[in-house]
């Protein structure tokens, strides 16, 4: 069986997570991703990524100009 490894999280995959989620959780996310008008599986992503590695891209630089 061979995997295919993807470089970015899938719609489907990101409606699995947010699924699993609590509600006042997948609702930012959502809200969120309609704000600054991304696809909620890239703002689920830099989500998790900002978690994992401070240095990551995090929600207050998603679009320049944004934020501060």
């Amino acid at each position: 069986m061979q995997t295919q490894l993807q470089e970015q999280l899938s719609q489907a995959d990101a409606e699995v997570i947010l699924e699993r989620l609590p509600e006042r959780i997948r609702t930012a996310l959502l809200a969120h991703a309609t704000e600054i008008d991304y696809p909620v599986e890239a703002v689920v992503e830099m989500a998790i990524a900002s978690f994992l590695d401070s240095e990551a891209l995090g929600f207050a630089d998603c679009k320049p100009g944004r934020g501060q």
